[in-house]
């Protein structure tokens, strides 16, 4: 997938202007970037929701403005923010609405589709919670059924939106392990985050969206530093790398007042 040039807004009044970057099978790119800043705006628009203001979204090569619906759905997957449900469909059910772009208009879903869903629920580990009410599991375990329906989609992209808000810290990780996981079998994912250590546990490469425009795109250590931080959300970071793993984390400053 890549966006090229890209400008997006509501209603003719611009978001976001100019950005640009490619987004490879099997890789994992994380969005960091304040509230309002355009994220949310930014998916919608390469999920087909919005219409460009300028530049264009293109799937192997192919501009996405003129397809249908139902392609798009058998292309790109989107899991939005954690969110209640009214109705207590089953976690089976909601995985196969999953399925709704391979089904015709007046069609029910077939063994193939059944087959789809039942493979997606054990990709996320979650088979046992198959027969329990959506309404009746718990967010992180919601979230995964989230993402589970996402994946019944078969889609060669899958789109983000804060797929750790609201949970624990023992659920953010298992979402992350799970993100990688999907990368690696082939899905390009674009998530977006709050959190710049999720950058450093998941991402092959982040980007960095201020004041609507794409600062910095790279490498998590190349991209994620204390500067780029305090730009994005006006506070001080210390970057340290721990000394076993050598892995990165984020130390906020916390100041007396």
């Amino acid at each position: 997938m890549r966006v090229e040039a890209l400008s997006f807004g509501y209603g003719g009044r611009p978001v976001g202007r100019e950005v640009g970057f490619a987004l490879e099978a099997g890789e994992v790119i994380c969005l960091l970037g304040p509230n309002g800043g355009g994220k949310t705006t930014l998916f919608k628009t390469m999920l087909g929701l919005l219409r460009p203001l300028g530049g264009r979204v293109t799937l192997g090569g192919e501009d996405i403005a003129g397809w249908k619906r139902e392609t798009l759905a058998r292309h790109i997957a989107y899991v939005p923010q954690a969110h209640s449900a009214f109705f207590p469909f089953t976690v089976r059910d909601i995985v196969l609405m999953g399925r709704a772009s391979q089904v015709g208009l007046f069609a029910t879903p077939g063994a193939a589709d059944r087959k789809a869903a039942e493979a997606a629920l054990a990709a996320l580990g979650i088979e046992r919670l198959a027969d329990r009410a959506y309404t009746e599991i718990s967010g992180g375990e919601r979230q995964l059924t989230l993402i589970a329906r996402a994946l019944a989609q078969e889609p060669r992209v899958l789109v983000m939106d804060e797929p750790t808000a609201s949970l624990d810290f023992g659920n953010q990780i298992r979402v992350l392990e799970k993100v990688r996981g999907l990368a690696r079998t082939g899905i390009a994912v674009l998530l977006s985050t709050h959190d710049p250590d999720h950058a450093f546990l998941c991402a092959d490469r982040v980007a960095l969206l201020h004041e609507g425009r794409l600062h910095a795109l790279g490498a998590p250590a190349e991209v994620v530093t204390a500067e780029a931080l305090r730009l994005l959300y006006g506070v001080e970071v210390e970057i340290v790398t721990l000394p076993e793993s050598g892995r990165r984390i984020c130390v906020p400053s916390l100041v007396s007042f």
